[in-house]
């Protein structure tokens, strides 16, 4: 794949991702892609790993006015692009956000220097090794059965912070010491006040929009009381509510997102 079917495609420049804060760089429209000579020539490239067996790249740009084309967040590249695309994008802003704010050792204050070869820093004075951190984040699709002769239901849920008004699943990040199918059992019944019966694992993704370093692992379970009713923690969530599979609102998680995938395929079940 030569650079120039490349760029537009994954919005990148001949495999490297210029970035700052949480947006990267892309070309101004697909038919204006960026080349390498529109970029400063003292970059600090970092590999981020390949696209389609070719080597791509990271660099944070400290004067992201002075370049052109168009800085975008994770969220709309991901929409667009195909998954592969929009996951080395996610991993270019995690490394480049990584490096930059682990600079000095935390153990003894000394410069950090890279690992050669891993995505690492290392302190020369002390030995601490320091790795890319991954907050991993479990999200279920809650079903039941339905009344007698109906589909099934999926539950679904309104979260108090992020987009508020969108019908999604029950989520929550796992904390150290807990298995993925407990803390699927713990934000369950924290959140809605449900409990369920063993986990089934679906799906992982990569995940850039709440952070660098997320990693989400996609559950469907039943309830263990099909008459349960779910009451909303009022902290976490604003709502909760079972919906049929065959009925539900309109107000759901983009196509791109893992919790979509979820609910697709319960909803393909029924």
């Amino acid at each position: 794949m030569d650079a120039t079917s490349r760029a537009p495609l994954f919005a990148i420049t001949d495999g490297r991702l210029p970035v700052a804060g949480r947006k990267l760089l892309t070309g101004p429209d697909a038919a204006q892609p960026l080349r390498i000579g529109a970029l400063p020539g003292d970059l600090a490239w970092t590999p981020v790993g390949t696209l389609d067996g070719t080597p791509a790249w990271a660099a944070e740009v400290t004067d992201p006015e002075s370049l052109p084309g168009r800085w975008r967040g994770w969220r709309g590249l991901a929409a667009e692009l195909p998954a592969p695309h929009a996951d080395l994008a996610g991993r270019a802003l995690a490394v480049v956000t990584w490096r930059r704010t682990h600079r000095w050792c935390g153990a003894c204050r000394a410069e950090l220097a890279d690992v050669p070869g891993e995505t690492a820093r290392r302190c020369p004075d002390c030995g601490l090794t320091v790795f890319v951190p991954l907050s991993v984040a479990v999200l279920t699709a809650i079903t039941r059965p339905g009344p007698a002769g109906a589909a099934g239901e999926l539950l679904l849920v309104r979260h108090a912070h992020g987009p508020t008004g969108l019908w999604a699943l029950v989520a929550g990040f796992v904390e150290a010491g807990e298995s993925l199918e407990a803390a699927v059992h713990r934000e369950v019944a924290e959140e809605v006040g449900l409990t369920l019966r063993r986990p089934a694992y679906v799906d992982s993704q990569p995940w850039a929009l709440t952070g660098p370093g997320t990693l989400l692992a996609g559950f469907t379970a039943e309830v263990t009381d099909p008459a349960a009713e779910p009451v909303a923690d009022g902290t976490e969530l604003t709502e909760a509510r079972w919906f049929p599979v065959d009925a539900l609102p309109a107000e759901l998680p983009p196509a791109y997102s893992l919790s979509r995938w979820l609910i697709d395929a319960v909803a393909a079940r029924r």
